[in-house]
């Protein structure tokens, strides 16, 4: 018996100008996109507009938390992908959205965290493979790349206590369980 194929993998933007725009979510290993509950929560603590914030969305993936950030008014999104399908990708989403504030940036998340200026962005949004090793190092830079008032968000498998963010400088101001999903935003020590 064959299977027949479904329809394509997408999320929806939630907020903002690009509000109910479908991101279309290529099959990636690792690629997992942040659900809507999430997102929601997300940008209600945030605050529902980031006009004039800069942003760096580390590990883009399907683009849902950079272009979310974009639709809802931040000057600036930087949106870093390893992944050449990936990033092709967000290409043609950005191009089909106008999304002019975003620049796109193939390459390591954690190198452009390295070479990113101190206090460069008022948030940093980490949702690394939740298989990989990479939680330590993005922690640090993001808390390096953050303004002094900014904030990191993390997307884990697992809480991450006070005590262990603390090696980062970092602490835990909300945080959610969805599913699978350990959603937390920090500040700064």
């Amino acid at each position: 018996m064959t299977r027949q194929a479904g329809p394509a993998h997408q999320v929806r933007i939630i907020g903002g100008a690009f509000r109910r725009s479908l991101l279309p979510v290529i099959d990636r290993p690792g690629l997992r996109p942040t659900p809507d509950r999430v997102r929601e929560t997300l940008f209600n603590w945030l605050g529902q507009e980031l006009v004039g914030w800069r942003c760096l969305d580390a590990f883009a993936g399907s683009g849902a938390l950079g272009f979310e950030a974009a639709s809802r008014g931040a000057a600036s999104v930087l949106m870093v992908e390893s992944d050449a399908q990936a990033f092709a990708q967000l290409q043609l989403i950005r191009s089909r959205l106008g999304a002019v504030a975003v620049q796109l940036v193939r390459g390591d998340a954690l190198a452009q965290l390295r070479q990113t200026p101190v206090a460069s962005f008022d948030v940093v949004l980490l949702d690394p493979p939740f298989d990989s090793q990479l939680f330590e190092a993005a922690l640090s830079g993001a808390a390096r790349a953050v303004t002094s008032t900014g904030w990191v968000y993390l997307e884990a498998p697992q809480r991450w206590s006070d005590e262990r963010l603390q090696g980062a400088g970092l602490k835990c101001y909300r945080y959610l369980k969805a599913g699978a999903v350990h959603a937390h935003l920090l500040q700064l020590i």
